[in-house]
């Protein structure tokens, strides 16, 4: 009984010395992008943006709660989220540009694992 018990116990304690996927990886640095080099619909994403709607997808202006905290941390409600149209795509696809209440603005190719900060104008 004893010797069910210690092993018990030694299972236990093994599995809390495991790895768990629970833990975060450090966050991929920013880098910034010119608008030049981003696909074309990011473009008439922006100018959306900019000239307050009307947006074709529900979801955009939804808040964005960088729940990842890929971008830099900020209050719940800061960053809002625009969907970015990938031709040949029948869902909202996996392109965004999230915009800041200070008027910064990222963009995600890849359904927010990474983010470009968007600059516009010179380099």
């Amino acid at each position: 009984m004893i010797a069910r018990a210690a092993a018990a116990l030694l299972l236990a304690l093994a599995a809390l010395a495991l790895p768990t996927h629970a833990q975060k990886a450090p966050p991929r640095p920013i880098i910034d992008v010119q608008v030049a080099e981003l696909p074309p619909e990011a473009s008439a994403t922006l100018a959306l943006i900019r000239k307050g709607g009307p947006y074709p997808y529900a979801k955009d202006h939804h808040v964005f709660g960088n729940r990842e905290g890929r971008l830099p941390k900020q209050k719940h409600g800061y960053y809002r989220e625009y969907t970015v149209k990938t031709p040949g795509e029948r869902t909202r696809g996996a392109r965004r540009i999230v915009a800041g209440k200070g008027g910064e603005m990222y963009y995600t190719g890849d359904h927010y694992s990474t983010f470009q900060r968007v600059r516009e104008g010179k380099p």
